[in-house]
């Protein structure tokens, strides 16, 4: 069993049927937004130390595509493929979230702890 990861990364990749009013990241972008957060770990070498998954619904999908960062429990929405180097950059690798994508209801929930 290889050891726990240092980052995790979950992205929402939940489809709901068409017409559904809460939307679903799948019809966002969300399977080009995890590839493209794989890809990025593997470029920096971090893949055994950093992992992104796949989720299932993260009730999130009015945010557009939601991903979340553990063991820190950021939040972020709207992600898409050009903000995942910014992400990997400055919260995995440099430990400062990217703020302008942080959920607002994440933002309240950090200033209150």
């Amino acid at each position: 069993m290889p050891p726990p990861f240092q980052s995790h990364v979950f992205v929402c990749t939940n489809r709901r049927p068409d017409g559904n009013p809460k939307g679903c990241c799948a019809s966002k972008g969300a399977e080009e937004v995890r590839a493209a957060f794989k890809a990025e770990l593997d470029k920096r070498g971090v893949k055994g130390r950093m992992r992104a998954n796949a989720a299932g619904c993260l009730d999130t999908c009015s945010f557009g595509v939601s991903v979340v960062v553990y063991p820190e429990g950021t939040w972020y929405g709207g992600v898409k493929v050009e903000d995942v180097p910014e992400i990997v950059e400055e919260h995995l690798m440099q430990g400062r979230p990217v703020a302008r994508l942080v959920m607002p209801f994440a933002r309240k929930e950090k200033a209150e702890s």
